[in-house]
């Protein structure tokens, strides 16, 4: 397992939140990396998300939200979370400004990332990658979620599970074709919105993260590069 540097930085207004700077040998890129609304920066998808990107050359800042870090129940609100990726990418810059950048993360996380992003918060960052979008709240299909991406004029990488119930696909596929060739949307057969597939898929858990990490990497090689 690839040791991660303990950092930290500081939210305006919000204080100090942790990091975890992973950083291979061969590192090409570097994720700055959101958690999800439920579950920190050390839950067991994040690590093994981190590690299976190390092997495919991909650095990772992991940090949390201040809410999370403060053990707060309630989720930040949109301004103080938004505040929270801008501080974390240019932590990220700051810790490895040889590499090329890049923002995103699970689910809230994502969306959160998304938002700084139309705000013009995320200032040299060449794409932003959904580890499962969360259109809606489940089985409330919707899109009001969406109407911030128009202002993200950067390309954008969205990985959702068919069986995902946080994004109908039949709603997230419109939204991404009206985007353009700023997004491109993977869909993974089987996977739910933690991205875990049933054994009768004939998928595993582990097939699915190389899966993340490789078509991210493909990804950003392709839409990602300086112009």
């Amino acid at each position: 397992m690839l040791a991660s540097e303990k950092m930290s930085f500081v939210v305006p207004e919000a204080g100090a939140v942790s990091a975890l700077l992973m950083r291979p040998a061969d590192s090409k890129w570097l994720l700055a990396l959101a958690h999800g609304a439920g579950a920190g920066m050390t839950h067991p998808f994040m690590g093994a998300l981190a590690e299976e990107l190390a092997s495919f050359g991909v650095a990772t800042l992991r940090y949390q939200f201040p809410y999370m870090e403060g053990r707060k129940g309630r989720p930040d609100s949109p301004a103080v979370a938004a505040a929270t990726v801008a501080a974390a990418v240019s932590t990220a810059a700051d810790a490895a400004p040889d590499l090329p950048l890049l923002a995103g993360g699970k689910s809230f996380g994502g969306r959160m990332t998304s938002t700084a992003a139309a705000e013009g918060l995320l200032h040299g960052v060449r794409g932003l990658v959904f580890f499962g979008f969360p259109l809606h709240p489940p089985k409330r299909p919707g899109t009001k979620r969406a109407e911030h991406l128009e202002n993200v004029k950067m390309p954008m990488l969205f990985l959702q599970g068919t069986r995902d119930d946080l994004a109908d696909l039949s709603l997230l596929q419109p939204i991404c074709k009206k985007l353009g060739a700023l997004a491109t949307l993977h869909i993974i057969e089987g996977a739910d919105h933690s991205f875990h597939v049933l054994k009768k898929s004939g998928s595993t858990d582990t097939g699915v993260l190389k899966e993340l990490a490789s078509t991210m990497v493909a990804w950003a090689e392709k839409n990602a590069v300086a112009k």
